[in-house]
């Protein structure tokens, strides 16, 4: 082989490692109204609640649908044009130490809510079933956004771990979502 050769397979070699598939998808997420105005939001979960699931658009790239779970518990900064408002975090599984995994396999798409670290920060005035039921909403209506193209259905299996016994209530909340597919 001669040298002349490497320029052209460095070249070759990055071209493949940038040949990503980059998505624009919305993400729902569980939301903290902490620091606004907003009182008492009635949410999807039926509770007036100073928080809400909201979507907002991202670019990923991953295997789906695990990386858009994985993005529900991406850190949100909400854009304001108000000096006043000074929240730097408004996502619940950020502020709340909630871990949030996500693993295809045979069965279905299995998301693992880990609470083992679980704190709720003073500011944010809710319990943490409260929590953990809004980010369950949050991820099946990220789901069933990409279900939407979808010409098969998906088994969601949600489970909360890193239960004690002081949490161990949390673990009833593990659920098992059909979602079908919307295409044709």
């Amino acid at each position: 082989m001669t040298l002349g050769v490497f320029p052209f397979l460095a070249a070759a070699l990055v071209s493949l490692a940038s040949a990503t598939t980059i998505t624009m998808v919305p993400i729902y997420e569980p939301l903290s109204l902490h620091g606004t105005d907003g009182d008492e939001v009635i949410t999807d979960t039926g509770e007036a609640l100073q928080a809400t699931v909201m979507a907002r658009p991202m670019a990923l790239t991953g295997a789906l649908p695990e990386t858009l779970v994985d993005s529900i518990g991406s850190p949100h900064k909400i854009p304001t044009n108000n000096p006043n408002y000074k929240v730097l975090e408004a996502n619940l599984l950020v502020l709340c130490n909630i871990g949030l995994t996500a693993e295809l396999s045979g069965d279905g798409l299995h998301v693992r809510l880990d609470v083992s670290k679980l704190a709720i920060p003073l500011e944010v005035d809710l319990t943490s079933r409260q929590v953990l039921k809004l980010a369950i909403v949050a991820i099946r209506k990220t789901l069933e956004e990409y279900q939407k193209p979808q010409t098969g259905g998906l088994t969601v299996l949600i489970e909360v771990i890193g239960v004690d016994q002081v949490k161990a209530s949390l673990a009833d909340l593990s659920a098992k979502i059909l979602l079908p597919g919307g295409g044709g």
